[in-house]
Parts: C-alpha cells; structure tokens; sequence
C-alpha cells in the first residue's frame, strides 16, 4: 500500500473557508484524491492568537482552527514561526505539497523544491511546481 500525499496547510489557507468562499477539503480532493492534512504546530497556535482578535479575521481563525483539530494530523516542528515550521516540512520531505495564499511562504516552498497548492481564480486551488 503506498503512502498518503501529504499537505501542509497554513494559516491563511485555513482561513480560506471563511474569508474567500473556499471549499478547501473538496478542493484538496478534487486535486489529489486521497491525501493526509498535516499541520506544525505553530500554524495551531497562530491560529489560536488570531481567534482572540474577533471581528471577521477572528471568526475565520476560529473556523480555521476548529478545522485543523478536526481534520488534520498536527506534527511539531523545530521553528517556532508558522511559516519557517511549512517551510522546514518542506525542506525535510516530510510533506508532498504545502497550500498557501501567502506568497512569500509560496516562494520559499518552492525554492526548498516542494510544488504549492494556492488559489486560482475565485475560489479554486492549483497546483504550481517548483
């Protein structure tokens, strides 16, 4: 049996439900079929913080989270920042592929060699290589 593909997801692609009308579960299975939801730690905590804000980026967190301690396998990471955490998933192999809307994150996935899941038009996500 061969191993799941596995994503990384981070803040801003946890928030996406809420914030831009993203289906990002059935999004990430009309892409891969089967993969495995995989988040650091510190993406959970940053989550939290922004949770406590309210207003609409609070609620997104708060979705984003309850999202991520239902749906994803939560790993701990060496860095303590959200995205040198997805970074360094990447950089190890740990992860097949990383979704991001932050483009400086995207650009630093890519130059560790791993391809980033980001959104393409309104509400759609595709798959950009390395």
């Amino acid at each position: 049996m061969s191993t799941p593909t596995r994503v990384a997801i981070d803040t801003s692609a946890l928030m996406m439900p809420v914030e831009l009308d993203v289906r990002l579960f059935e999004e990430l299975e009309r892409l891969l079929d089967a993969y495995e939801p995989t988040i650091p730690q510190a993406v959970l905590e940053e989550l939290r913080r922004l949770s406590e804000k309210g207003g609409q980026e609070g609620t997104a967190a708060t979705v984003g989270h309850d999202l991520a301690t239902e749906r994803c396998l939560v790993v701990d990471t060496e860095a303590s920042y959200a995205d040198d955490a997805l970074v360094e998933l990447a950089r190890e192999g740990t992860v097949d592929y990383v979704v991001t809307n932050d483009r400086p994150l995207r650009d630093r996935v890519l130059e560790a060699s791993r391809p980033v899941i980001a959104l393409r038009g309104r509400n759609k996500l595709a798959i950009t290589q390395p």
